[in-house]
């Protein structure tokens, strides 16, 4: 739709110096078109507010302007089958049958390249998510993160980006710390010894499991408490990142990069960092403690980085984090954080800009929860981690496909009820299956193709005989998928697939049921008309295949 927008630009453009100079109205820019998709075809394909945007210069009514255009413009038949003007000055386009025919070859003809485009330019993105504390099983909130990050990543590559998918492993602070005390204090308890556990220790049946593993630890009975502590952390955490990655392959997210958030301590860089800031005059002493005068660049208030126990915060090392990215020759970093995050955006962007680097560079894309149901109602928490629906449990019960389907259905910033019975049905109740289905059909109607002795869609079809409102109904919607696929990715919303996804699929099984039982289904007696529908319906296939594969979907030839 692009090509067809640039080309009724120059047209309109054209139109409209014509119409000044034989209305007399005075020189002036030609306005964008700003074009719009009419919500009824009676209307149009395509809808322009002009005549607005040039009334207060003309001092004329728009729609007195708009008439003038439509008499002015002299458009290719090829292109444009009528204009009309509408409502209060409104230039509707209906756009010649033609080119709605001539996306069938374009489609096919492109096959997986469909869509894709080069507005990226090779540039580097670094899409950073779930990024997950090595302390626990992942839930499904970060199933939810991972296919999100997973897909954004998937559509910016589409659009000529050259991405790297990225996991931190927050493996310095705290809550390793946290769980090294948890295993202890499960370790000796299986021991008969009186133990106090921690206070905000991690309870989950997965750290008994972990207690009774770490009895093989080389010398771990023998260790002072502070030393066997520092073990089970690091043995546990080294563990239950192996099955994160394990969860994630399963679920076929894939990383580029595995990065440890300790590695930043030992290789100084955050002592480095802290420098460079302290140099610019950015740090203040507070007592013991040092802070970072971030309310200097837009902050809400300046921030603590090394507490008075010479223990720094979490912020110091997301500090260095994000300048590491940037040393690394990223030229646009996505985080994908979850919504509780959402006041860490403006501390971190204070960073960067008071290292020297423009803080647009960061952009941040919040996740709101996952309530997972059972027909409708909660369902019950992990019996291993105690306290959460466990990410690997979804997927083995509901599959790779309708998990990733089914979290990309809501905008990221959108609560998601996620309800396992609904995603286990392979009925049209399911959206994947229903999306997959409309694949599925048209591979079974090319098996009927070679049986009936037609062959496949042959180049030369007179795609001229598609005129039922059904087929140029579709035709309309394959037309929209790289301007779909471009919108999404530079918006970093996929859940614009799969609705768009979803309307052809419904189009396409509208349009079967339809007509299956007449003498206007896909073959027919008449081999040229079938040839036409039988390129339209591969033509199908392919986009729905290309869409599916954005979101790491499968596009089954039978169901």
């Amino acid at each position: 739709m692009e090509e067809l927008k640039h080309a009724l630009d120059v047209e309109l453009g054209a139109a409209v110096t014509r119409a000044a100079a034989a209305e007399g109205w005075p020189d002036a820019a030609i306005p964008e078109a700003n074009w719009e998709y009419p919500p009824d075809p009676v209307f149009g394909d395509l809808s322009t507010p002009i005549s607005f945007s040039l009334a207060k210069l003309v001092r004329r009514k728009p729609r007195d302007i708009a008439a003038a255009i439509q008499h002015a413009l002299m458009a290719d038949a090829a292109l444009v089958e009528k204009v009309e003007v509408a409502g209060a000055g409104y230039l509707n386009i209906f756009v010649a049958r033609s080119w709605w025919h001539a996306i069938v070859r374009r489609v096919l003809s492109a096959e997986q390249e469909y869509g894709q485009a080069n507005l990226g330019e090779g540039q580097r993105v670094q899409v950073e998510f779930v990024s997950a504390n090595p302390t626990g099983p992942l839930h499904v909130g970060h199933g939810r993160g991972a296919i999100l990050g997973d897909a954004v990543a998937s559509l910016l590559a589409a659009i000529g980006y050259r991405v790297e998918r990225e996991f931190y492993i927050n493996d310095a602070g705290t809550q390793v710390r946290l769980l090294g005390e948890s295993i202890w204090a499960r370790y000796l308890e299986a021991a008969g010894q009186p133990v106090v556990f921690p206070e905000n220790g991690y309870h989950g049946e997965y750290v008994r499991d972990l207690a009774t593993q770490a009895a093989a630890l080389p010398g771990l009975g023998e260790m002072d408490a502070e030393k066997a502590i520092v073990a089970c952390a690091e043995w546990g955490s080294a563990i239950l990142l192996e099955e994160a990655k394990a969860d994630l392959r399963d679920f076929g997210v894939v990383f580029d990069t595995w990065f440890s958030e300790k590695s930043l301590f030992d290789s100084g860089e955050v002592t480095s960092v802290l420098a460079k800031l302290r140099e610019g005059g950015y740090l203040y002493e507070d007592g013991n403690a040092i802070g970072f005068r971030a309310s200097d660049f837009g902050d809400e208030k300046d921030r603590i980085l090394i507490r008075g126990t010479g223990e720094p915060t979490y912020f110091t090392s997301d500090i260095a984090y994000h300048a590491n990215k940037i040393r690394r020759g990223f030229q646009r970093l996505i985080n994908i954080w979850g919504a509780d995050h959402g006041g860490y955006i403006p501390r971190v962007k204070a960073a960067i800009h008071a290292l020297g680097y423009d803080p647009e560079i960061l952009q941040v894309i919040l996740l709101q929860m996952v309530r997972v149901l059972r027909n409708g109602l909660p369902a019950p928490m992990s019996k291993r981690s105690g306290q959460f629906v466990e990410l690997r449990e979804v997927v083995s019960e509901v599959g790779k496909d309708a998990a990733r389907f089914l979290f990309l259905t809501r905008r990221s910033e959108a609560q998601l009820d996620f309800d396992i019975e609904v995603a286990k049905k392979q009925s049209m109740d399911n959206p994947v299956f229903y999306v997959q289905y409309a694949h599925a059909r048209g591979c079974s109607v090319a098996r009927k193709a070679e049986e009936a002795g037609l062959g496949g869609a042959p180049a030369d079809a007179d795609l001229s005989l598609l005129t039922l409102p059904e087929e140029i109904a579709i035709l309309k919607l394959m037309a929209k998928y790289p301007e779909m696929v471009r919108n999404a990715a530079l918006a970093c919303e996929p859940h614009r697939v799969t609705t768009y996804l979803h309307e052809l699929a419904a189009a396409f099984h509208g349009y079967f049921t339809r007509y299956k039982d007449s003498e206007e289904r896909v073959i027919s007696e008449n081999r040229e008309l079938s040839h036409a529908r039988l390129a339209m319906v591969a033509s199908v296939r392919r986009v729905i295949a290309n869409g599916l594969a954005l979101l790491g979907v499968s596009a089954p030839e039978r169901m």
